[in-house]
């Protein structure tokens, strides 16, 4: 698949605007706070009907306009769509060839995106949080049903959540958790099975992907840590529903007295995380800068095969300012990995840190205030 068109109405910097794109390398060039992460992050937007900057989608908003508009045309092999995300005070409309979808997780996936930027160096080292989030946007892309299960569970939890502080002040009585218990465990199973499978396709891509970029030196390990116990000791995929329902309820009323005392739900994928070992050394805790990078690398890389793989097309790749993050050999990787796969959309400052190899492959856009023009100028 790949991006042909996008057009841009009071968003963010830009006044309105109408880009074609090169179906290879697009090369985003311009000084900082010119747009150019704009620019990716309408892209971004149109694959996940939200912002990877931002919760507030208001401020998408260009400044004393009462609305922005991102639109796109995409090619996939079985033709032609387009899409539309609208964005005012009262909310946000999506649209699929025109017509506006019920549902937003209706409307993500029809663009697969895989973003790879400054930050996403610290997804080896960086909270728990940050690799749940990861593990979330990448499932959802691919499966609706994981984004409709999440949300429901999201839902029930912040109830329950508020329910145990109700409890702590005696203001409810601890009976009534059962029936949120048993919601929890409803999408709580669900989630965690889409996430296992998924973490068994990607460990196998980032395993082999690891081991090329190092030269055969290093193998990668990824591991789903869990908050509930039974993932420690059993095949979770060969029990039956019922049986880990069970086992499920079972531990959640085991802690039952210190989720009340601490007001929150202390067991499920909320509060579960994933651990990254090289040559079975934890790198998290001992590995060097340079092996987390290559690990976040590797996850990135292997994203994208992954949703070659669950969806027959590769995605597009958004990399905002990160060769300038990576050494030459990781460049060169990265260059070497994408190579005839994905549509790349790039933003630097200057070339220098772009293979020369890729510069002479891709087409420039210069980016300037809100404006943005094709050009074959080398230099800002």
């Amino acid at each position: 698949m790949f991006l042909a068109e996008t057009e841009l109405k009071s968003y963010r910097n830009y006044s309105s605007v109408q880009i074609t794109w090169h179906r290879g390398i697009n090369i985003l060039l311009g000084y900082n706070a010119q747009g150019k992460t704009n620019l990716l992050e309408s892209i971004y937007v149109l694959s996940f009907a939200k912002s990877h900057r931002t919760t507030k989608d208001k401020e998408w908003i260009r400044f004393d306009d009462p609305f922005a508009v991102i639109k796109g045309i995409v090619l996939r092999k079985n033709g032609p769509i387009s899409l539309e995300i609208t964005v005012t005070d009262r909310g946000k409309k999506a649209k699929i060839n025109s017509l506006e979808q019920k549902r937003l997780s209706d409307f993500i996936g029809t663009l697969n995106v895989v973003m790879f930027a400054p930050e996403d160096l610290e997804l080896v080292k960086g909270a728990p949080g940050n690799r749940r989030r990861f593990l979330d946007m990448e499932i959802g892309q691919v499966s609706p049903a994981y984004l409709y299960n999440l949300n429901s569970y999201n839902k029930i939890l912040m109830q329950r959540n508020q329910l145990l502080k109700e409890i702590a002040q005696r203001e409810k009585k601890a009976n009534l958790l059962e029936i949120w218990d048993e919601q929890l465990v409803e999408y709580g199973v669900k989630i965690l099975h889409k996430r296992l499978d998924f973490m068994k396709k990607l460990s196998m891509w980032a395993k082999e992907i690891h081991s090329t970029i190092t030269n055969k030196k290093e193998e990668l390990y990824i591991e789903y840590q869990s908050s509930l116990q039974i993932l420690d000791q059993l095949e979770f995929h060969q029990l039956p529903y019922d049986e880990i329902r069970d086992l499920y309820l079972e531990q959640l009323r085991k802690a039952r007295d210190k989720e009340i005392a601490r007001g929150m739900s202390l067991i499920g994928p909320h509060r579960d995380d994933l651990a990254f070992f090289i040559n079975q050394q934890n790198v998290q805790s001992y590995g060097s800068q340079g092996q987390q990078r290559t690990t976040a690398l590797s996850l990135k890389l292997a994203e994208i095969e992954l949703i070659h793989q669950e969806v027959g097309e590769y995605p597009i790749l958004l990399l905002d300012d990160v060769f300038s993050e990576l050494d030459e050999n990781r460049q060169n990787d990265l260059i070497r990995s994408i190579k005839d796969k994905c549509q790349t959309f790039i933003t630097t400052t200057s070339i220098d840190a772009i293979p020369e190899e890729t510069i002479n492959e891709a087409k420039i856009y210069r980016v300037h205030a809100g404006s943005i023009v094709e050009d074959k100028i080398k230099e800002v």
